[in-house]
């Protein structure tokens, strides 16, 4: 399966994120959750995810303050390979808001060209090229040829960190594509708004590869749509599409959206079956990193959290060329105001004043 498939595994995050929904309506599929996705250290900081509390009391989360700034980042990790590089292969930031109330989902270019800060772990000297590589460049290990991710995402968010300046993420996760086309289908399939004509150059009608067998390829019209599995994974990697990587990108965003608002959905909050698989596709396909806190803890702390509150910002960009050769890419100036407005909690304000940088549908 191609890295490309990974682009939107961060919509599994939003789950996680979101899944407040799920804890009010059944706490045991919640507490299921918390103890089947695995919770690490992915900062470097030693503060994975905590225990369970020693008391009841007081309600989880009830430490957990806005604004919050959480890192998401797909992997394109093949887990049949244990030598396999992984490469960040989706870069997310959703900003909560400081009432817990709203949020920002917003996306980096996985070609996007930083800096990469030196990186004793991986004995890695610092260096300018894509952001992709900050992950499979942090995650060698000195000494043997089986990779960390945990030690490239410590890497990756140092370096989003130094971009963006945002000084601390309050929470992380990784996923890998294990488990993917599941977690949709676990949900009975999702609803998305298909806002331009994508032709698949990897799949045919049945969802087999076109490499393989051949067939017509899969097209999605403009429209909303009903999508399984295979469809959602199929449909969120094409970027050889008008807008590129940047509608890629968007797609990735639209498809958190669709999840979220299917998991609030009562079909699956009021039928302990349906939450019973979403948990164990979740388990396959998610790491999780609380800097301290459960994953019950947000969920509660994000309680009132509603699909409809979580605004997608897409930042433009453009094609580095070096030589005339393509080096990767660079968001326009207009960046520098979103994490500014960011930091300062006042992204209600920005995207008042840049309406056009919010994907309406």
């Amino acid at each position: 399966m191609s890295g490309r498939v990974r682009v939107i595994l961060l919509s599994a995050v939003a789950l996680v994120l979101v899944v407040a929904g799920i804890a009010f309506a059944a706490n045991k599929a919640i507490d299921k959750a918390d103890k089947a996705i695995p919770q690490t250290d992915l900062f470097g900081s030693a503060t994975p995810s905590a225990g369970a509390p020693a008391s009841p009391t007081p309600e989880p989360g009830a430490d957990i303050k806005g604004p919050l700034d959480i890192l998401l980042v797909g992997i394109d990790s093949r887990e049949s390979i244990k030598t396999w590089q992984p490469h960040a292969d989706t870069v997310m930031i959703l900003h909560v808001t400081k009432d817990l109330e709203h949020a920002y989902l917003t996306s980096l270019p996985r070609d996007l060209v930083v800096p990469i800060p030196a990186f004793k772990k991986a004995n890695f000297p610092g260096e300018t090229t894509k952001l992709t590589h900050a992950m499979s460049y942090g995650a060698r290990v000195p000494g043997t040829n089986i990779p960390k991710v945990a030690q490239g995402f410590e890497l990756l968010a140092k370096t989003v960190s130094n971009y963006t300046g945002i000084k601390r993420f309050d929470a992380g996760g990784i996923l890998t594509f294990n488990g993917m086309k599941e977690l949709v289908d676990s949900l009975g399939g999702i609803d998305i708004y298909v806002d331009q004509k994508v032709t698949s150059i990897h799949r045919n009608t049945k969802g087999q590869a076109l490499s393989r067998v051949g067939g017509t390829a899969k097209t999605y019209k403009v429209g909303q749509q009903k999508m399984n599995g295979w469809q959602a994974l199929d449909y969120a990697r094409q970027r050889y599409i008008s807008g590129s990587d940047y509608a890629r990108q968007r797609h990735n965003r639209q498809l958190v959206k669709a999840i979220m608002v299917k998991l609030f959905s009562r079909d699956v909050v009021a039928n302990p079956a349906n939450l019973d698989k979403v948990v164990k596709a979740l388990g396959k396909t998610l790491t999780f990193d609380g800097r301290g806190h459960r994953l019950v803890d947000y969920a509660f702390a994000l309680k009132n959290l509603k699909p409809a509150n979580v605004t997608l910002v897409g930042l433009p960009g453009g094609s580095v060329m070096s030589g005339g050769s393509y080096r990767g890419e660079a968001l326009n100036s207009i960046r520098k105001e979103y994490f500014a407005a960011l930091r300062a909690d006042a992204l209600d304000e920005f995207v008042t004043e840049n309406p056009k940088l919010v994907n309406k549908k």
